[in-house]
Protein backbone atom coordinates (compact mmCIF):
# COMPACT_ATOMS: atom_id res chain seq x y z
CA UNK A 1 0.00 0.00 0.00
CA UNK A 2 1.47 3.38 -0.99
CA UNK A 3 2.12 5.98 1.68
CA UNK A 4 -0.28 8.64 0.52
CA UNK A 5 -3.14 10.95 1.41
CA UNK A 6 -6.14 10.05 -0.74
CA UNK A 7 -9.25 12.11 -0.04
CA UNK A 8 -12.03 9.56 0.56
CA UNK A 9 -14.70 12.13 -0.32
CA UNK A 10 -13.62 12.15 -3.97
CA UNK A 11 -10.77 9.64 -4.43
CA UNK A 12 -8.23 12.36 -5.24
CA UNK A 13 -4.60 11.69 -4.31
CA UNK A 14 -3.37 14.79 -2.47
CA UNK A 15 0.14 13.85 -1.36
CA UNK A 16 2.47 10.88 -1.71
CA UNK A 17 5.57 9.99 0.27
CA UNK A 18 8.57 7.76 -0.28
CA UNK A 19 9.16 5.13 2.35
CA UNK A 20 12.22 5.66 4.51
CA UNK A 21 15.31 3.80 3.38
CA UNK A 22 17.39 1.50 5.58
CA UNK A 23 19.95 4.22 6.31
CA UNK A 24 17.37 6.69 7.63
CA UNK A 25 15.59 4.00 9.61
CA UNK A 26 18.87 2.99 11.21
CA UNK A 27 19.60 6.62 12.09
CA UNK A 28 16.27 6.93 13.84
CA UNK A 29 16.68 3.70 15.78
CA UNK A 30 20.12 4.84 16.95
CA UNK A 31 18.66 8.21 17.93
CA UNK A 32 15.84 6.60 19.89
CA UNK A 33 18.29 4.45 21.83
CA UNK A 34 20.66 7.35 22.55
CA UNK A 35 17.86 9.70 23.56
CA UNK A 36 16.36 7.18 25.95
CA UNK A 37 19.60 7.02 27.94
CA UNK A 38 19.23 10.66 28.92
CA UNK A 39 15.45 11.15 28.75
CA UNK A 40 14.85 8.34 31.23
CA UNK A 41 16.65 10.41 33.88
CA UNK A 42 14.41 13.48 33.51
CA UNK A 43 11.95 14.33 36.25
CA UNK A 44 8.19 13.95 36.06
CA UNK A 45 7.95 17.72 36.39
CA UNK A 46 10.11 18.26 33.30
CA UNK A 47 8.17 15.68 31.26
CA UNK A 48 4.88 17.26 32.39
CA UNK A 49 6.08 20.70 31.31
CA UNK A 50 6.83 19.41 27.82
CA UNK A 51 3.59 17.44 27.53
CA UNK A 52 1.49 20.40 28.68
CA UNK A 53 3.21 22.51 26.03
CA UNK A 54 2.29 19.90 23.40
CA UNK A 55 -1.33 20.07 24.59
CA UNK A 56 -1.32 23.86 24.25
CA UNK A 57 0.06 23.65 20.71
CA UNK A 58 -2.52 21.03 19.77
CA UNK A 59 -5.30 23.31 20.97
CA UNK A 60 -3.88 26.10 18.83
CA UNK A 61 -3.71 23.77 15.81
CA UNK A 62 -7.20 22.33 16.27
CA UNK A 63 -8.77 23.82 13.13
CA UNK A 64 -5.83 22.91 10.90
CA UNK A 65 -5.34 19.37 12.16
CA UNK A 66 -9.08 18.78 12.11
CA UNK A 67 -9.26 19.53 8.39
CA UNK A 68 -6.14 17.45 7.77
CA UNK A 69 -7.62 14.37 9.45
CA UNK A 70 -10.87 14.81 7.56
CA UNK A 71 -9.16 14.98 4.17
CA UNK A 72 -7.03 11.93 5.03
CA UNK A 73 -9.67 9.54 6.39
CA UNK A 74 -13.08 11.18 5.96
CA UNK A 75 -14.47 11.75 9.46
CA UNK A 76 -16.86 14.73 9.81
CA UNK A 77 -14.75 17.77 10.57
CA UNK A 78 -16.61 18.55 13.81
CA UNK A 79 -15.66 15.10 15.07
CA UNK A 80 -12.06 15.66 13.95
CA UNK A 81 -11.79 18.86 15.96
CA UNK A 82 -13.32 17.09 18.95
CA UNK A 83 -10.69 14.34 18.61
CA UNK A 84 -7.91 16.93 18.73
CA UNK A 85 -9.43 18.52 21.83
CA UNK A 86 -9.72 15.12 23.50
CA UNK A 87 -6.04 14.43 22.82
CA UNK A 88 -5.02 17.70 24.46
CA UNK A 89 -7.09 16.85 27.53
CA UNK A 90 -5.49 13.40 27.76
CA UNK A 91 -2.01 14.92 27.57
CA UNK A 92 -2.82 17.25 30.45
CA UNK A 93 -4.35 14.38 32.44
CA UNK A 94 -1.16 12.33 32.23
CA UNK A 95 1.01 15.37 32.87
CA UNK A 96 -0.92 15.91 36.09
CA UNK A 97 -1.27 12.30 37.28
CA UNK A 98 1.80 10.37 36.07
CA UNK A 99 3.99 11.03 39.12
CA UNK A 100 1.22 9.77 41.39
CA UNK A 101 0.45 6.74 39.21
CA UNK A 102 4.11 5.69 39.10
CA UNK A 103 5.06 6.60 42.66
CA UNK A 104 7.11 4.08 44.62
CA UNK A 105 4.92 1.54 46.39
CA UNK A 106 5.60 0.44 49.94
CA UNK A 107 4.86 -3.23 50.74
CA UNK A 108 3.14 -3.90 54.04
CA UNK A 109 5.31 -3.73 57.13
CA UNK A 110 4.47 -7.36 57.86
CA UNK A 111 5.71 -8.49 54.45
CA UNK A 112 8.88 -6.42 54.73
CA UNK A 113 9.61 -7.97 58.13
CA UNK A 114 8.72 -11.48 56.97
CA UNK A 115 11.13 -11.18 54.02
CA UNK A 116 14.01 -10.30 56.31
CA UNK A 117 14.41 -6.83 54.82
CA UNK A 118 15.16 -3.61 56.61
CA UNK A 119 13.12 -1.85 53.98
CA UNK A 120 11.66 -2.59 50.53
CA UNK A 121 9.73 -0.87 47.79
CA UNK A 122 8.39 -1.35 44.28
CA UNK A 123 9.57 1.14 41.66
CA UNK A 124 8.30 1.67 38.09
CA UNK A 125 11.10 2.23 35.59
CA UNK A 126 10.81 2.85 31.81
CA UNK A 127 11.64 0.08 29.35
CA UNK A 128 13.10 2.02 26.41
CA UNK A 129 12.01 2.64 22.81
CA UNK A 130 8.45 1.40 22.25
CA UNK A 131 7.10 0.72 18.75
CA UNK A 132 3.52 1.85 18.17
CA UNK A 133 1.68 0.42 15.15
CA UNK A 134 -1.41 2.57 14.82
CA UNK A 135 -4.58 2.68 12.65
CA UNK A 136 -6.18 5.40 10.58
CA UNK A 137 -9.63 5.61 12.17
CA UNK A 138 -8.66 7.90 15.07
CA UNK A 139 -5.31 9.04 13.68
CA UNK A 140 -4.55 11.44 16.55
CA UNK A 141 -6.25 9.79 19.52
CA UNK A 142 -4.91 6.28 18.98
CA UNK A 143 -1.37 7.65 18.99
CA UNK A 144 -1.74 10.13 21.85
CA UNK A 145 -3.26 7.57 24.21
CA UNK A 146 -0.03 5.61 23.76
CA UNK A 147 2.40 8.51 23.53
CA UNK A 148 1.25 10.57 26.52
CA UNK A 149 1.66 7.80 29.14
CA UNK A 150 4.76 6.36 27.45
CA UNK A 151 6.56 9.70 27.45
CA UNK A 152 5.51 10.49 31.00
CA UNK A 153 6.88 7.11 32.11
CA UNK A 154 10.26 7.97 30.56
CA UNK A 155 10.03 5.82 27.44
CA UNK A 156 10.58 7.07 23.90
CA UNK A 157 8.21 6.36 21.00
CA UNK A 158 8.58 5.07 17.45
CA UNK A 159 5.37 5.49 15.44
CA UNK A 160 4.52 3.33 12.45
CA UNK A 161 1.20 4.89 11.46
CA UNK A 162 -1.30 3.68 8.86
CA UNK A 163 -0.10 4.42 5.35
CA UNK A 164 -3.19 6.47 4.45
CA UNK A 165 -2.64 9.10 7.17
CA UNK A 166 0.99 10.18 6.60
CA UNK A 167 0.32 13.88 7.11
CA UNK A 168 -1.18 13.26 10.54
CA UNK A 169 1.74 10.99 11.40
CA UNK A 170 4.28 13.66 10.48
CA UNK A 171 2.26 16.31 12.30
CA UNK A 172 2.50 14.29 15.52
CA UNK A 173 6.29 14.08 15.28
CA UNK A 174 6.48 17.81 14.64
CA UNK A 175 4.07 18.57 17.50
CA UNK A 176 6.24 16.86 20.10
CA UNK A 177 9.40 18.45 18.72
CA UNK A 178 7.83 21.94 18.77
CA UNK A 179 6.82 21.31 22.39
CA UNK A 180 10.48 20.89 23.29
CA UNK A 181 10.89 17.11 23.43
CA UNK A 182 14.27 15.97 22.12
CA UNK A 183 14.14 14.73 18.53
CA UNK A 184 14.59 11.11 19.58
CA UNK A 185 11.74 11.12 22.11
CA UNK A 186 9.05 10.67 19.46
CA UNK A 187 9.75 9.75 15.84
CA UNK A 188 7.47 8.87 12.95
CA UNK A 189 8.72 6.03 10.77
CA UNK A 190 7.34 6.41 7.25
CA UNK A 191 7.55 2.76 6.30
CA UNK A 192 5.15 0.18 4.95
CA UNK A 193 3.65 -2.61 7.02
CA UNK A 194 6.26 -5.03 5.67
CA UNK A 195 8.95 -3.25 7.66
CA UNK A 196 7.28 -3.78 11.05
CA UNK A 197 8.66 -7.28 11.59
CA UNK A 198 12.30 -6.23 11.20
CA UNK A 199 11.83 -3.17 13.41
CA UNK A 200 10.24 -5.25 16.16
CA UNK A 201 13.08 -7.76 15.96
CA UNK A 202 15.66 -5.03 16.50
CA UNK A 203 17.18 -5.33 19.99
CA UNK A 204 16.90 -1.58 20.53
CA UNK A 205 13.10 -1.80 20.42
CA UNK A 206 11.94 -3.04 23.81
CA UNK A 207 8.15 -3.39 23.41
CA UNK A 208 5.26 -2.76 21.05
CA UNK A 209 1.67 -1.64 21.08
CA UNK A 210 -0.75 -2.18 18.22
CA UNK A 211 -4.26 -1.04 17.53
CA UNK A 212 -5.69 -2.55 14.37
CA UNK A 213 -6.94 -5.67 12.70
CA UNK A 214 -6.82 -9.18 14.08
CA UNK A 215 -4.34 -10.39 11.38
CA UNK A 216 -2.01 -7.47 12.15
CA UNK A 217 -2.25 -8.24 15.86
CA UNK A 218 -1.44 -11.89 15.29
CA UNK A 219 1.64 -10.98 13.26
CA UNK A 220 3.01 -8.54 15.82
CA UNK A 221 2.21 -10.85 18.74
CA UNK A 222 3.97 -13.76 17.02
CA UNK A 223 7.16 -11.81 16.41
CA UNK A 224 7.11 -10.23 19.86
CA UNK A 225 6.60 -13.65 21.41
CA UNK A 226 9.56 -15.04 19.53
CA UNK A 227 11.70 -12.08 20.66
CA UNK A 228 10.20 -12.15 24.19
CA UNK A 229 9.01 -8.55 24.08
CA UNK A 230 6.01 -7.07 25.86
CA UNK A 231 3.00 -6.15 23.69
CA UNK A 232 -0.38 -4.53 24.16
CA UNK A 233 -2.98 -5.31 21.50
CA UNK A 234 -6.29 -3.54 20.89
CA UNK A 235 -7.94 -5.29 17.98
CA UNK A 236 -11.45 -5.50 16.58
CA UNK A 237 -14.77 -5.19 18.31
CA UNK A 238 -18.40 -6.04 17.67
CA UNK A 239 -19.89 -4.45 20.74
CA UNK A 240 -23.39 -5.41 21.90
CA UNK A 241 -25.95 -2.74 22.80
CA UNK A 242 -28.58 -4.38 24.98
CA UNK A 243 -31.95 -2.72 25.66
CA UNK A 244 -34.16 -4.07 28.45
CA UNK A 245 -37.82 -3.19 29.20
CA UNK A 246 -37.02 -0.78 32.04
CA UNK A 247 -34.90 1.43 29.77
CA UNK A 248 -35.78 4.92 28.57
CA UNK A 249 -36.51 3.75 25.03
CA UNK A 250 -36.50 7.18 23.39
CA UNK A 251 -33.09 8.02 24.82
CA UNK A 252 -31.71 4.55 24.20
CA UNK A 253 -32.70 4.73 20.53
CA UNK A 254 -31.36 8.25 20.09
CA UNK A 255 -27.97 7.44 21.60
CA UNK A 256 -27.89 4.14 19.71
CA UNK A 257 -27.69 6.09 16.45
CA UNK A 258 -24.64 8.03 17.63
CA UNK A 259 -23.10 4.90 19.12
CA UNK A 260 -23.31 3.15 15.74
CA UNK A 261 -22.27 5.92 13.34
CA UNK A 262 -19.60 7.79 15.31
CA UNK A 263 -16.54 8.22 13.10
CA UNK A 264 -18.65 7.07 10.11
CA UNK A 265 -19.17 3.76 11.91
CA UNK A 266 -15.44 3.01 11.78
CA UNK A 267 -14.71 2.55 15.45
CA UNK A 268 -13.71 -0.60 17.31
CA UNK A 269 -15.86 0.46 20.28
CA UNK A 270 -18.87 1.52 18.24
CA UNK A 271 -22.02 -0.38 19.17
CA UNK A 272 -22.68 -2.78 16.31
CA UNK A 273 -25.11 -5.46 17.52
CA UNK A 274 -28.37 -4.12 18.97
CA UNK A 275 -30.00 -6.75 21.18
CA UNK A 276 -33.47 -5.70 22.29
CA UNK A 277 -35.88 -7.39 24.69
CA UNK A 278 -38.97 -8.55 22.82
CA UNK A 279 -41.28 -6.41 24.98
CA UNK A 280 -39.69 -3.18 23.67
CA UNK A 281 -38.25 -4.41 20.38
CA UNK A 282 -40.83 -2.81 18.08
CA UNK A 283 -40.74 0.56 19.84
CA UNK A 284 -36.95 0.67 19.83
CA UNK A 285 -36.61 -0.54 16.24
CA UNK A 286 -39.03 2.08 14.94
CA UNK A 287 -37.15 4.92 16.61
CA UNK A 288 -33.69 3.57 15.82
CA UNK A 289 -34.36 2.97 12.13
CA UNK A 290 -35.95 6.40 11.77
CA UNK A 291 -32.91 8.00 13.41
CA UNK A 292 -30.46 6.15 11.18
CA UNK A 293 -32.41 6.99 8.03
CA UNK A 294 -32.54 10.69 8.94
CA UNK A 295 -28.78 11.16 9.26
CA UNK A 296 -27.20 13.68 6.90
CA UNK A 297 -24.58 12.00 4.71
CA UNK A 298 -22.27 14.23 2.72
CA UNK A 299 -19.10 16.28 2.46
CA UNK A 300 -17.17 15.63 5.69
CA UNK A 301 -15.80 19.19 5.64
CA UNK A 302 -19.35 20.60 5.87
CA UNK A 303 -20.33 21.48 9.42
CA UNK A 304 -23.80 19.95 9.08
CA UNK A 305 -22.57 16.53 7.89
CA UNK A 306 -23.17 13.67 10.33
CA UNK A 307 -21.78 10.77 8.26
CA UNK A 308 -18.96 11.10 5.77
CA UNK A 309 -17.31 8.58 3.43
CA UNK A 310 -15.55 5.42 4.49
CA UNK A 311 -11.78 5.78 4.65
CA UNK A 312 -10.99 3.57 1.67
CA UNK A 313 -12.54 2.01 -1.39
CA UNK A 314 -11.61 -1.44 -0.10
CA UNK A 315 -13.30 -0.70 3.22
CA UNK A 316 -16.54 0.10 1.45
CA UNK A 317 -16.27 -3.01 -0.71
CA UNK A 318 -15.75 -5.17 2.39
CA UNK A 319 -18.80 -3.63 4.08
CA UNK A 320 -20.98 -4.13 0.99
CA UNK A 321 -19.93 -7.76 0.81
CA UNK A 322 -21.09 -8.39 4.38
CA UNK A 323 -24.43 -6.64 3.81
CA UNK A 324 -25.03 -8.48 0.54
CA UNK A 325 -24.22 -11.82 2.19
CA UNK A 326 -26.77 -11.12 4.93
CA UNK A 327 -29.39 -10.06 2.42
CA UNK A 328 -28.91 -13.21 0.34
CA UNK A 329 -29.22 -15.29 3.51
CA UNK A 330 -32.56 -13.77 4.44
CA UNK A 331 -31.79 -10.67 6.52
CA UNK A 332 -34.23 -7.77 6.16
CA UNK A 333 -32.80 -4.36 5.23
CA UNK A 334 -34.80 -1.82 7.25
CA UNK A 335 -32.96 1.20 5.81
CA UNK A 336 -29.97 1.88 3.57
CA UNK A 337 -28.13 -1.04 2.05
CA UNK A 338 -27.41 0.47 -1.37
CA UNK A 339 -24.24 2.23 -2.52
CA UNK A 340 -25.03 5.80 -3.62
CA UNK A 341 -24.06 7.14 -7.03
CA UNK A 342 -21.29 9.69 -7.36
CA UNK A 343 -17.65 10.10 -6.31
CA UNK A 344 -16.24 9.16 -2.94
CA UNK A 345 -16.47 6.04 -0.80
CA UNK A 346 -19.85 6.69 0.78
CA UNK A 347 -22.19 4.10 2.24
CA UNK A 348 -25.57 4.93 3.77
CA UNK A 349 -26.55 4.26 7.39
CA UNK A 350 -28.04 0.76 7.26
CA UNK A 351 -30.00 -1.44 9.66
CA UNK A 352 -30.32 -5.22 9.22
CA UNK A 353 -32.89 -7.35 11.04
CA UNK A 354 -33.45 -11.09 11.11
CA UNK A 355 -29.73 -11.84 11.43
CA UNK A 356 -28.84 -15.48 12.09
CA UNK A 357 -25.68 -17.20 13.30
CA UNK A 358 -24.96 -18.46 9.78
CA UNK A 359 -24.54 -14.96 8.38
CA UNK A 360 -21.09 -13.39 8.25
CA UNK A 361 -22.39 -10.19 9.86
CA UNK A 362 -23.08 -12.19 13.00
CA UNK A 363 -19.44 -13.11 13.57
CA UNK A 364 -17.44 -10.51 11.62
CA UNK A 365 -16.89 -6.86 12.47
CA UNK A 366 -18.92 -4.31 10.51
CA UNK A 367 -16.55 -1.37 10.04
CA UNK A 368 -18.95 1.23 8.73
CA UNK A 369 -22.44 2.64 9.44
CA UNK A 370 -24.25 -0.71 9.44
CA UNK A 371 -26.18 -2.05 12.46
CA UNK A 372 -27.69 -5.46 13.17
CA UNK A 373 -30.89 -5.85 15.20
CA UNK A 374 -31.63 -8.90 17.39
CA UNK A 375 -34.72 -9.79 19.40
CA UNK A 376 -34.14 -11.37 22.84
CA UNK A 377 -36.83 -13.16 24.82
CA UNK A 378 -35.27 -12.41 28.22
CA UNK A 379 -32.06 -11.44 29.99
CA UNK A 380 -30.51 -14.88 29.59
CA UNK A 381 -30.97 -14.83 25.83
CA UNK A 382 -29.66 -11.25 25.64
CA UNK A 383 -26.46 -12.32 27.40
CA UNK A 384 -26.20 -15.39 25.18
CA UNK A 385 -26.43 -13.31 22.00
CA UNK A 386 -24.09 -10.63 23.34
CA UNK A 387 -21.39 -13.19 24.16
CA UNK A 388 -21.84 -15.11 20.90
CA UNK A 389 -18.98 -13.21 19.26
CA UNK A 390 -15.24 -13.78 18.86
CA UNK A 391 -14.73 -10.23 20.13
CA UNK A 392 -14.99 -8.76 23.62
CA UNK A 393 -13.95 -5.12 23.58
CA UNK A 394 -16.79 -3.23 25.28
CA UNK A 395 -20.56 -3.43 25.75
CA UNK A 396 -23.58 -1.21 26.39
CA UNK A 397 -26.64 -2.05 28.47
CA UNK A 398 -29.82 -0.05 29.02
CA UNK A 399 -31.69 -0.97 32.17
CA UNK A 400 -32.89 0.61 35.41
CA UNK A 401 -33.07 -2.71 37.24
CA UNK A 402 -30.16 -3.12 39.69
CA UNK A 403 -30.48 -6.89 39.70
CA UNK A 404 -30.04 -6.85 35.92
CA UNK A 405 -27.03 -4.54 36.29
CA UNK A 406 -25.34 -7.09 38.54
CA UNK A 407 -26.06 -9.92 36.10
CA UNK A 408 -24.68 -8.06 33.09
CA UNK A 409 -21.52 -7.00 34.91
CA UNK A 410 -21.00 -10.60 36.01
CA UNK A 411 -21.80 -12.33 32.72
CA UNK A 412 -20.85 -10.11 29.77
CA UNK A 413 -17.53 -11.07 28.19
CA UNK A 414 -16.05 -7.65 27.53
CA UNK A 415 -13.42 -5.22 28.75
CA UNK A 416 -16.08 -2.68 29.68
CA UNK A 417 -19.79 -2.51 30.51
CA UNK A 418 -21.43 0.88 30.00
CA UNK A 419 -24.92 1.34 31.44
CA UNK A 420 -27.46 3.79 30.05
CA UNK A 421 -24.95 5.48 27.78
CA UNK A 422 -22.53 4.72 24.95
CA UNK A 423 -19.00 3.41 25.28
CA UNK A 424 -16.34 6.11 25.36
CA UNK A 425 -12.67 6.15 26.32
CA UNK A 426 -11.33 8.45 29.02
CA UNK A 427 -7.75 8.71 30.34
CA UNK A 428 -8.93 7.89 33.86
CA UNK A 429 -10.40 4.49 32.95
CA UNK A 430 -8.58 1.39 31.63
CA UNK A 431 -9.35 0.52 28.02
CA UNK A 432 -8.97 -2.85 26.30
CA UNK A 433 -10.68 -6.13 25.61
CA UNK A 434 -10.74 -9.90 25.91
CA UNK A 435 -11.01 -12.78 23.45
CA UNK A 436 -9.97 -11.71 19.94
CA UNK A 437 -10.22 -8.06 20.86
CA UNK A 438 -6.71 -8.31 22.28
CA UNK A 439 -4.98 -8.07 25.64
CA UNK A 440 -3.37 -5.53 27.90
CA UNK A 441 -4.82 -2.15 28.78
CA UNK A 442 -4.38 1.42 27.62
CA UNK A 443 -5.15 4.59 29.60
CA UNK A 444 -5.40 5.08 33.38
CA UNK A 445 -2.74 3.79 35.74
CA UNK A 446 -3.04 0.35 34.16
CA UNK A 447 -2.03 1.77 30.78
CA UNK A 448 0.97 3.78 31.93
CA UNK A 449 2.36 0.77 33.81
CA UNK A 450 2.13 -1.58 30.78
CA UNK A 451 5.51 -0.39 29.49
CA UNK A 452 7.32 -0.14 32.79
CA UNK A 453 9.86 -2.41 34.44
CA UNK A 454 8.10 -3.18 37.74
CA UNK A 455 11.14 -3.42 39.98
CA UNK A 456 11.37 -4.86 43.48
CA UNK A 457 13.93 -2.97 45.57
CA UNK A 458 15.00 -4.89 48.73
CA UNK A 459 17.43 -3.80 51.44
CA UNK A 460 18.84 -6.30 53.89
CA UNK A 461 18.79 -5.66 57.61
Amino acid sequence: MPIATVNPANGETLKTYEAMGEEELERRLQLAQATFRTYRTTTYAERARLLNRAADLLDEDQQEIGRMMTTEMGKPVKQARAEAAKCARAMRWYAEHAAELLADEEPSAADVKDSGAARALVRYRPLGPVLAVMPWNFPLWQVVRFAAPALMAGNVGLLKHASNVPQTALYLEDLFHRAGFAEGCFQTLLVGSGAVDDILRDERVKAATLTGSEPAGRAVAATAGEMIKKTVLELGGSDPYVVMPSADIDRAARIAVTARVQNNGQSCIAAKRFIVHTDVYDAFAERFVAGMAALKVGDPLAEETEVGPLASEQGRADLEELVDDARRSGAEVLCGGERPDGPGWYYPPTVLAGVTREMRVHREELFGPVATLYRAADLDEAVLIANDSPFGLSSNVWTRDEAEVDRFVRDLEAGGVFFNGMTASHPGFPFGGVKRSGYGRELSGHGIREFCNITTVWHGA
